[in-house]
C-alpha cells in the first residue's frame, strides 16, 4: 500500500508537470491573461497578462493518474474527482467570463452561489446515500462520531460552499493557495493510513488525497514567485471541491477548520472587514484577506507564502495528534 501511495503521487507529480509545459503555452496563444483588480495591491499590476486556468491541468492531471490506476480503485474514487471538477467547472465559467470580457468581475455572487448550492447538494446527497459515508460527524478528541440524519445534506452543503470560497479567497499571491492546499493533502493521506486504508472507502480516500498532492506539487513548479501561470477560479474552486470530497470520506469536517486554518483566516478577515466597514465606517485591515494586509504592509509575498505554509503543517499536526 505504501508503494502504491507514492507511485500515484509520483504519476501525478510527472502528468502534472508534462501537462503545463503544454498546457500553459496555449493558454498565451489564447491570450487567457489574469484581469487585475484595479483597486489591489500596485505590486499585482506587474502580473496582468499571466496566463490564468491552470487548474485545468491539475484537474487534469489528477483524471490521468486515477486512469492509470483505474484498476487498483473503485467507484468512490472517481465520485471524489467528479465532484471536485463539478466545482472547478463553476470556476471556469468564472474564469472564461473575465478573460472573455477583459475584466475581473466573473459571475455575480449569486450566480456563483446558486452552483455551488446545485452542486453542493448533488455531492451531499451521494454522501448520505452511501452507507460507507453515510451521515456521521467524527468528533476530535471525544473520539466519537455523532449521526446527523437528514441533516448531514445542508451541513455538508454549506460546508463545501464555505470551504471551497475560503479556498478562492486565499488565492492571492503566486503560490499561496496550492501551498497550503500541498500540506493538507499530505495530511489527509496520513489521516486514511492512521484510520486504515483496508475498505474500499479508505484505500479510494488515500489516493485521491495522493493524487491531489502530486498535481498540486506539480502545478507549484510553474506558480511559486515568479508565476508562470495561475490556477483562476477553475483551480482554487476544484481544490475546495478536493478537500471538501476528503473531509467527508474521512468524516473529519469539524477539523478542516485547523486544518484549513489560514483558509478560514482568509474568509474570516473579509467577513470582519465588511462588517467593520458597514457598522462603523472603519476598516480594520488594509486590505482583505488577510495576505493583502501583510503585503501592503510590506512583507514580501514569498515571505507570507512561507509562514502560511508553516503555520499549516503545525496545524495538521495538531489535527492528527486529535485524531490519535
Amino acid at each position: 500500500m505504501h508503494t502504491q501511495i507514492l507511485l500515484t503521487i509520483l504519476v501525478s507529480f510527472a502528468a502534472a508537470l508534462a501537462l503545463g509545459h503544454f498546457v500553459i503555452p496555449l493558454l498565451h496563444r489564447l491570450k487567457f491573461g489574469q484581469p487585475i483588480r484595479d483597486d489591489g495591491p500596485q505590486s499585482h499590476l506587474v502580473k496582468s497578462g499571466t496566463p490564468t486556468m491552470g487548474g485545468i491541468f491539475i484537474a487534469l492531471a489528477m483524471i490521468v493518474t486515477a486512469l492509470i490506476f483505474m484498476d487498483a480503485v473503485s467507484v468512490h474514487l472517481w465520485a471524489a474527482i467528479i465532484g471536485s471538477v463539478a466545482f472547478s467547472i463553476i470556476g471556469l465559467i468564472d474564469d472564461l467570463k473575465k478573460v472573455l470580457e477583459k475584466n475581473s468581475k466573473g459571475l455575480r455572487a449569486w450566480q456563483k452561489i446558486v452552483l455551488q448550492l446545485f452542486f453542493g447538494t448533488l455531492t451531499a446527497v451521494y454522501a448520505y446515500c452511501t452507507p460507507e459515508i453515510g451521515s456521521e460527524l467524527y468528533i476530535p478528541v471525544w473520539g466519537q462520531c455523532i449521526d446527523l440524519g437528514i441533516w448531514y445534506i445542508p451541513f455538508n452543503v454549506i460546508f463545501m460552499i464555505a470551504l471551497t470560497n475560503s479556498v478562492n479567497l486565499t488565492d492571492g499571491l503566486d503560490g499561496l493557495a496550492g501551498s497550503v492546499t500541498c500540506v493538507d493533502a499530505a495530511a489527509f493521506v496520513i489521516i486514511f493510513m492512521l484510520m486504515g486504508a483496508n475498505t474500499e472507502l479508505g484505500k479510494d480516500g488515500m489516493l485521491f488525497a495522493g493524487m491531489l498532492l502530486g498535481a498540486v506539487m506539480g502545478y507549484l513548479r510553474y506558480n511559486t514567485y515568479p508565476a508562470k501561470v495561475m490556477m483562476g477560479d477553475v483551480g482554487s474552486f476544484l481544490l475546495g471541491g478536493a478537500l471538501s470530497m476528503l473531509a467527508m470520506y474521512s468524516k473529519l469536517q469539524l477539523l478542516i477548520p485547523l486544518m484549513g486554518l489560514m483558509f478560514m483566516l482568509s474568509s474570516i478577515s473579509c467577513i470582519l472587514q465588511v462588517g467593520s466597514f458597514k457598522l462603523r465606517g472603519k476598516r480594520i485591515f488594509k486590505m482583505a484577506p488577510l495576505h493583502h494586509h501583510y503585503e501592503l504592509k510590506g512583507v514580501h509575498e514569498t515571505k507570507i507564502v512561507s509562514v502560511y505554509t508553516l503555520i499549516t503543517v503545525a496545524a495538521c499536526l495538531l489535527s492528527i495528534l486529535l485524531i490519535g
